[in-house]
């Protein structure tokens, strides 16, 4: 007879932040409360802290997790004095798994819609703000920090924690169902989906704050829901287009770091450890997305990932035809992040001067305030123009609002190829 495995505190806490994500959205359906879900959840962790130790971890830990969320809700709305409003569909929803009816745990079959997806468009409704519909999928799904949906909004931890509130009471208040929307309302609600996916995703690849420069789990998480909104919407070429561009993305993850986890720029990266099978995957579905009508914005930024995917080495990089991608992309999509994007690509195509000359014009752009990449971006053509006063300078913007460590230290690094040019 097998004996039970006493997990350590750390084990305990690394399947719970795995979990997350999908027990919460489940909770959310049982329960019909974000809030209520949430500290069930939180309850249960508790639990699970005090009991595996000493019983052993569960044959299914996430099964484990819902039925002592579902018991700490019932407990908790039974103080509120709102048992008798919730009391019987918790009860139907105890009684239709006791049957063998309830959610399926199996990590190995994923049904669609399913519980996360749901959630996604119940966050995504149109009664919120789109801004509020992102960062609540993104703290409530996948439990992302306040602080770091507010690096990814640009916005201040405060605004940020307001508007998380807000969504979530006008969810309660306007009894917004949680359910995948009719065929004729996904429309409307497709954008905010995408645009929540794809910041997950960004997330996962680039941390704006911590240690690590890349969160896997995040990255997969992302795909994950991505192959889900392919599957849910068949004919829409943007989701294949998300889906193209993280898995083309997704591949160079291995290595953006090496062995002492410092960042590799992409014209350094050893592309051997590219994954070709997410690049096949990917460029198949550029095809596909692009074939289907005029492109949006994740269909030509999986274009640009595809051009480089295709190089086998940096210096066969067509930037030529990136940089064209991206003049198309600045009109679908006139962003200041694409701007940048494209100014940084016409550098690669037409030298460091013109480049540097677009992106000095994004200068009043308000929405990269705050923004590392482009101090970072300047100071990069300043070095190469041999300005090295200006890129030492630009590079210290670029310090004083980086959040990630990883990127801090390549900072740090390229500073001090150039500081000593200070008097």
């Amino acid at each position: 007879m097998l004996r039970p495995v006493h997990p350590s505190r750390e084990v305990i806490e690394r399947v719970f932040k795995e979990e997350r994500g999908r027990i919460l959205a489940t909770l959310i359906r049982i329960l019909g409360d974000i809030d209520l879900g949430e500290e069930a959840l939180a309850a249960a962790l508790e639990a699970a802290l005090v009991q595996w130790p000493h019983e052993g971890t569960p044959a299914n830990p996430r099964a484990w997790l819902i039925r002592a969320a579902r018991n700490k809700a019932v407990d908790r709305v039974r103080r509120r004095a709102l048992f008798e409003e919730k009391r019987a569909e918790i009860e139907a929803e105890a009684a239709h798994e006791r049957e063998g009816a309830a959610v399926d745990f199996d990590d190995d079959e994923v049904s669609v819609p399913d519980d996360q997806l749901r959630l996604i468009f119940t966050c995504c409704h149109p009664a919120l703000a789109v801004e509020a519909q992102v960062a609540l999928t993104l703290r409530t799904l996948c439990g992302l920090e306040t602080d770091a949906i507010a690096h990814a909004f640009l916005v201040p931890p405060a605004t940020m924690a307001q508007r998380l509130v807000r969504a979530k009471s006008k969810i309660r208040q306007a009894r917004i169902p949680y359910a995948v929307p009719d065929a004729e309302d996904l429309p409307a609600r497709v954008d905010a989906v995408l645009a929540v996916i794809y910041l997950v995703f960004n997330e996962g690849y680039a941390a704006s704050s911590g240690a690590s420069l890349i969160r896997r789990e995040l990255c997969a998480e992302a795909i994950r829901l991505g192959r889900l909104l392919v599957e849910l919407l068949p004919a829409e070429p943007e989701a294949r287009g998300l889906l193209a561009l993280m898995l083309l993305t997704d591949a160079r993850r291995d290595a953006r770091v090496d062995a002492g986890g410092e960042m590799v720029l992409l014209e350094d990266q050893d592309r051997a450890r590219w994954d070709r099978d997410e690049i096949r995957e990917g460029l198949a579905l550029i095809d596909g997305a692009l074939r289907a009508g005029p492109p949006g914005a994740y269909a030509l930024q999986a274009a640009i990932a595809g051009v480089h995917a295709r190089a086998a080495r940096a210096d066969e990089t067509d930037w030529r035809e990136i940089a064209a991608l991206y003049a198309v992309l600045r009109a679908v999509n006139p962003s200041g992040v694409v701007a940048l994007n494209h100014a940084a690509a016409v550098a690669m195509a037409e030298g460091p001067a013109e480049g540097l000359r677009l992106m000095d014009a994004l200068a009043g752009d308000a929405s990269l305030v705050g923004y590392h990449l482009l101090p970072a971006a300047r100071a990069d053509l300043l070095r190469r123009l041999g300005r090295l006063r200006e890129a030492a300078a630009a590079y210290r913007e670029a310090l004083a609002v980086v959040g990630n460590d990883t990127d801090r230290r390549f900072l740090e690094r390229r500073l001090a190829q150039v500081a000593p040019a200070r008097s």
